[in-house]
């Protein structure tokens, strides 16, 4: 219903056009499944070219009305809450970056080989407490490391000038603390981007590390899911270098209207996910080191509130 006015338009275009019902069927199991276009065709008897139009038909029309609303921050509030709960204050969100393997392009096809030697195409995601996504940056190329992705991203540039979320500080210890979201080392640590301690640690660095990682694993099983629901993005894709980013946009969206509506996620596709995903395995993204001295103490601070919480218990 949502996608029909988009959908409508393009009936000119179509020789025998397709019912929109029809299309969105074609497109979502072409994204749902690693199935060839052929085999796409044949299931639902029409040509195979047929399926790619309607795949990129109804790929352009969720990104044009769908993917700023449904790919959105929401309320700030409900997600520090959600994060709090498990265990870190002032969250708003956790970043990773997933590779999605990709045939190589004609040209420039170097730039997309990863860290584990294979063609691939990178996608940022923020995600909130429940693993919905609330930022998405795609189309970077494998080799371009993760770090390098954010620091180019708007994502970036809205939270260094303070703009993405409210102006919400907490005061930790004797330091005020901004709303943060939590990386894995590969991230630059902020004030704004708390990331885990490296190197020889003690208890209560480790301490910290598990309150921090145990937040940041919504982000890993976001993408887990992501890649187990829309399985086309496990195997290498066959479209071209300009449409690939918006079908990856596309899961996207649909992961977060799958999640919002409680949709069940089978056990047996994280079974499948996982055989199809072992032949890509995700590159180790090498740790940054640099970092601000207000970082390090607001980082300081949550590390011995964290102690002393643990104290009282």
């Amino acid at each position: 219903e949502l996608l029909s006015p988009a959908l409508k338009r393009q009936d000119t275009r179509m020789r025998a056009a397709l019912t929109i019902q029809k299309r969105v069927a074609i497109a979502l199991w072409k994204l749902a499944t690693p199935d060839s276009y052929r085999s796409v065709a044949n299931q639902f008897g029409v040509g195979k070219s047929t399926v790619g139009v309607a795949v990129m038909q109804v790929a352009h029309a969720i990104v044009d009305l769908l993917l700023s609303k449904v790919v959105t921050l929401g309320d700030v509030q409900v997600i520090i809450d959600g994060f709090s709960a498990m265990g870190f204050p002032n969250c708003g969100g956790a970043i990773d970056g997933t590779h999605i393997p990709i045939l190589g392009p004609a040209h420039q096809g170097s730039q997309y080989i990863n860290r584990k030697d294979y063609f691939s195409m990178v996608l940022q995601a923020l995600v909130d407490h429940k693993g919905r996504f609330t930022n998405i940056n795609v189309g970077w190329p494998g080799k371009v490391h993760d770090a390098r992705v954010f620091r180019n991203s708007g994502l970036f540039r809205r939270l260094q000038e303070g703009i993405f979320f409210p102006d919400r500080k907490i005061t930790v210890g004797d330091v005020e603390m901004p709303v943060v979201i939590l990386g894995d080392p590969a991230y630059p640590l902020m004030p704004w981007l708390m990331k885990p301690y490296t190197g020889a640690l003690d208890t209560e660095k480790e301490l910290f590390n598990y309150r921090l990682s145990k937040c940041r694993m919504v982000v890993e099983c976001a993408f887990g899911r992501l890649k187990g629901r829309w399985r086309s993005l496990l195997t290498r894709s066959d479209l071209s270098q300009t449409n690939i980013p918006i079908v990856i946009a596309v899961c996207c969206v649909l992961h977060n209207l799958c999640e919002s509506k409680g949709e069940t996620f089978m056990v047996g596709w994280e079974v499948e996910a996982n055989r199809l995903a072992a032949d890509y395995a995700q590159p180790d993204t090498r740790a940054i080191r640099r970092s601000q001295r207000d970082a390090l103490r607001i980082r300081e601070a949550l590390k011995a509130r964290f102690q002393s919480e643990q104290g009282n218990q």
